[in-house]
Parts: structure tokens; C-alpha cells; sequence
């Protein structure tokens, strides 16, 4: 996925693709200064709270996929390990603590230019829908919506965290190939 770009963050210059020089992959390089403009995935961070066996789910407020369920996850930031933006993202969408535990999917989705990350996480608060959340509810593996999960990656998520039956059974990984809305 090369996302267009026209002018260098660094001087305002227009740029252009080239293949730098010892690198092997086609950047956008700015013929002025020479910054080379590396576009590299994000990081997507989530968990799966759960307590007394019932899993926390957060319908989404906004696109995509609004009106859908999904676990809590979003956008890692700057200056934040990935455990905890996904305890933020869990803040911000359902006003809930969450004691994380170990990192248990990983889901490469490379058509979004994306990685999505998710950690075990036990349900240590009240908790409520956020500005991002229509609600907030929790589901016996056996309730899940499962036809109105959002996204093929947070579906993964639920399977393998349902699958592993609260046990460390390693990182589980899929590659996402296939469109992630609709």
C-alpha cells in the first residue's frame, strides 16, 4: 500500500519515488534535502476483557463499521507501550480498567497497511459506553453477536481467546487478505 504523497514534511519540496540508495523498496524521496519518507503499517492495539467468564464488547458510535460490534482497540500513540493502548483504547470506549495480560493474537492486515494486536485483559471496574461506543455489554462466549462483529480481526480475537480458554497457549496469527468492511 504506497499512500500518494506531494511535498517532504522536512523542507516543503515536491518528492518523488525512488529507490535509495541501499534500500531495496521504492520511498518517497525528497530530491531537495534527501529525506527519504518511509510509510511503514500501524499498529492497531486491543484486548478482550473479560469477567466472571463474560466478555466486555463496545457497539461501535462511529465509521467504520458504526453500529457493529467490536472488543476494544484503536490506534496505538506515540510514547505508549502496546499494552497500554490497549488499556487506553479500553478507557476510551467502554470507561472501563482493565488489568492486561499476555499478548495472545496478532492479525497482519496489509491492504489497510495496519497490524492488530490484542492481549488478555481482566475487567477491573464498572464500565460504560465512551464517545466512540453506542453501548457497552457483556456476552457469555456463547451470546456473541457474532454476525454483527466489525471486523474480521477482532472476530479472530474472540475465537482464539475462546479457543485458549483463558490459557497462555502462545500468539495466535492471521493474515488478513480479504477486504476488512463490508
Amino acid at each position: 500500500m504506497k499512500l500518494p504523497m506531494n511535498y517532504c514534511s522536512n523542507c516543503g519540496h515536491a518528492v518523488g519515488r525512488a529507490v535509495p540508495e541501499g534500500d531495496t523498496h521504492e520511498r518517497w524521496v525528497c530530491p531537495d534535502c534527501s529525506m527519504i519518507h518511509y510509510q511503514n503499517p500501524k499498529i492497531v492495539v486491543g484486548c478482550v476483557p473479560e469477567r466472571d467468564g463474560q466478555i466486555l464488547l463496545c457497539k461501535r458510535a462511529i465509521e467504520p463499521r458504526h453500529g457493529y460490534w467490536t472488543v476494544p482497540a484503536g490506534f496505538m500513540e506515540l510514547e505508549e507501550t502496546m499494552a497500554e493502548g490497549a488499556a487506553r483504547e479500553t478507557m476510551e470506549e467502554a470507561c472501563a480498567e482493565v488489568e492486561i495480560g499476555h499478548l495472545f493474537a496478532a492479525v497482519d492486515v496489509p491492504q489497510a497497511g495496519q497490524v492488530h494486536v490484542f492481549y488478555t485483559a481482566k475487567l477491573i471496574s464498572d464500565f460504560a459506553p465512551g464517545p466512540e461506543s453506542l453501548e457497552t455489554a457483556m456476552y457469555a462466549p456463547g451470546d456473541i453477536p457474532w454476525d454483527d462483529i466489525a471486523f474480521p480481526s477482532g472476530r479472530f480475537a474472540l475465537e482464539k481467546w475462546i479457543e485458549d480458554d483463558g490459557r497462555n497457549n502462545g500468539v495466535h496469527a492471521y493474515t488478513a487478505r480479504r477486504r476488512l468492511i463490508g
